[in-house]
């Protein structure tokens, strides 16, 4: 998926590694960038245009897809990380609309310009999808939900033609990780590795030191053997 001359939809578009992808990929050519934010969004390039778009609102998804008529790639970006300790339910619910059904409804929503355009979803996940991090176990189990969503949905498209990316990141420096004194990637390299991930059809993208030093482990391990075995289930990806 070369992104030159494609249009793209990036949600959680206004800041961190939403607006560092929107800058990648007018960087790498693209045709159309729709920023999917919750309040008010502006960009100096007239390829970029801004949607309202709230996640966890059937009514702003409705009017995203009313005013797109052509996708190729759809970027699940927008996430939140609250700190807990699993004693309020509601903390898990509001993280879960945002980081599993937000990625969910939007993914179903723009499948049909997917489908017609062969195109691809990419989904951002965490290395918390793996192992959880017990200072934010709201968001690690959401993230490992989204993990086993996107495995889900690479079998079950595949027979459409479109392709479904998840997207392993490690720490990266942006307001979710203000509290964590650790080391982290820029915004802007995390993009970069992202779409390089896509470009050369990496299914499980890496893109930044912590993560990538997971990749082999995670490619070659028992569990990836077993998402493949488990999809030769499905006719589509079988076939």
């Amino acid at each position: 998926m070369n992104i030159a001359n494609k249009t793209v939809l990036i949600t959680g578009a206004s800041r961190g590694i939403g607006r560092a992808l929107i800058e990648e990929a007018l960087r790498r050519g693209a045709k159309r960038v729709y920023a999917g934010t919750r309040g008010p969004f502006a960009h100096a390039d007239t390829r970029v245009t801004p949607l309202m778009l709230d996640v966890t609102s059937a009514a702003d998804i409705q009017r995203a897809v009313a005013s797109i008529d052509d996708l190729d790639v759809l970027v699940n970006n927008a996430g939140i990380a609250p700190y807990d300790d699993l004693n309020d339910p509601d903390i898990l619910e509001r993280t879960f609309a945002v980081n599993l059904f937000g990625v969910l409804n939007v993914t179903r929503a723009f499948l049909p310009l997917l489908k017609r355009s062969r195109g691809a979803v990419v989904n951002h996940l965490s290395i918390v999808a793996l192992a959880a991090l017990p200072l934010i176990p709201a968001y690690s189990i959401s993230k490992a939900a989204a993990l086993n969503l996107t495995q889900s949905l690479r079998a079950l498209l595949a027979g459409d033609g479109v392709k479904v990316y998840g997207v392993l990141l490690g720490p990266v420096d942006t307001d979710m990780n203000r509290g964590f004194n650790i080391p982290k990637a820029t915004t802007e390299s995390a993009a970069r590795g992202i779409f390089e991930g896509l470009e050369h059809d990496e299914e499980d993208i890496f893109p930044d030191p912590t993560s990538q030093s997971l990749a082999d482990g995670w490619r070659n391990g028992a569990a990836k053997a077993l998402e493949r075995q488990f999809a030769a289930f499905v006719p589509g990806e079988a076939a």
